[in-house]
């Protein structure tokens, strides 16, 4: 009798079409050890996630998730059918935050191919998808889109047409989702860290998140199992031994959240992100790295029919090995400086007075 292949490689650039359907595995539930864990890596210190008391004191039955945790646990369900084989994950957009996220809640993920792309190597291409994370109930918690560069199987192979989707600059201020039953009226400033609210803020303001987070080898491979990430260059150092870099890079989320939970540090108010406009991994970073982050106020945003709370439109970067005092961006021709690792437009919520 023939033998049958029961392990998967994952998908490669050839086996998407825009239009497929991908319904991914193990659907998780949530617990406070994620919680506990989430913590231990970051050290984030917004009060809405820290304490159900605090949580309670504004509406919410108890603290939910951190909404970047929700992010990886959706994230980390569709890496072994979407970007097993990829070179890098490239960039999201159109990232919208739905309900909370609480222990106890079991998470599941499906994701939809919007287009495909090969790029003028011909042994890769870029695949764009739009993912959704679910609630056991059927509450969306989190839809996002993201691109990734893919390995192709067979170099030889002849390029698809090519397909890629329109996507919108931000996120509209009447789609950001506010948790059902805040009412900030009892809301703590002291207890949160900070007296800025969102009227304290102004488009223009630039803000040095001033401390710097050293990446450990054991904590950047401790999140990639933590969030069932199974991407080999972040992973397996036997592979990347031969791979672009000769090491495993960080898993780009990971970056994320470090740039978040500094980001305390001058916004300690904003305690929801409600959305990602849009992202970049400018560059990979590596254990041994230190990341820094400084954050630009793009807008403010009033939602409607809501006078406690209202929206920052925020633009973060985060660097590696250069402190963000001096605001690294893009030079006059659009080059980024060579430390900046990670470009963030995303909108978060903040109590008004």
């Amino acid at each position: 009798m023939a033998a049958v292949e029961k392990t998967g490689a994952g998908n490669f650039f050839e086996d998407f079409q825009p239009g497929q359907e991908l319904v991914h595995a193990t659907p998780r539930t949530v617990t406070a050890g994620d919680v506990a864990l989430h913590t231990a890596l970051y050290g984030s210190r917004f009060a809405m996630n820290s304490s159900a008391a605090f949580a309670r004191a504004c509406g919410l039955r108890e603290a939910p998730l951190d909404d970047l945790a929700v992010f990886h646990i959706v994230f980390g369900k569709t890496v072994a059918d979407v970007s097993l084989n990829a070179v890098a994950n490239l960039g999201y957009a159109d990232v919208r935050f739905g309900a909370p996220v609480w222990p106890g809640d079991t998470l599941r993920a499906k994701s939809t191919v919007l287009g495909v792309k090969e790029n003028s190597s011909g042994e890769t291409g870029t695949v764009y998808v739009r993912s959704t994370g679910i609630r056991d109930d059927g509450g969306v918690v989190l839809d996002y889109v993201r691109w990734v560069m893919v390995r192709k199987r067979d170099p030889a192979a002849p390029a698809p047409a090519p397909s890629v989707p329109e996507l919108p600059d931000a996120v509209p201020a009447a789609a950001l989702s506010v948790p059902e039953g805040l009412d900030l009226s009892g809301y703590d400033t002291a207890l949160a860290g900070s007296p800025w609210l969102w009227q304290d803020y102004a488009a223009g303001e630039r803000i040095d998140h001033v401390d710097g987070t050293t990446i450990e080898e054991a904590e950047h491979m401790m999140a990639t199992r933590l969030w069932q990430n199974t991407a080999k260059v972040h992973f397996n150092q036997h592979t990347e031994q031969d791979g672009r870099f000769g090491r495993r890079i960080v898993y780009g989320g990971h970056i994320i959240s470090i740039a978040r939970a500094l980001s305390f540090n001058g916004l300690a108010n904003a305690f929801r992100v409600a959305a990602i406009n849009g992202g970049r991994h400018v560059a990979p970073a590596f254990a041994g790295d230190t990341i820094y982050a400084w954050s630009e106020v793009l807008e403010s945003r009033e939602i409607e029919g809501r006078a406690d709370v209202g929206a920052l439109r925020l633009r973060t970067l985060a660097t590696k090995d250069r402190p963000c005092d001096g605001f690294p961006d893009r030079d006059a021709e659009g080059r980024f400086d060579p430390a900046v690792v990670l470009e963030l437009d995303y909108q978060v919520l903040m109590p008004r007075r």
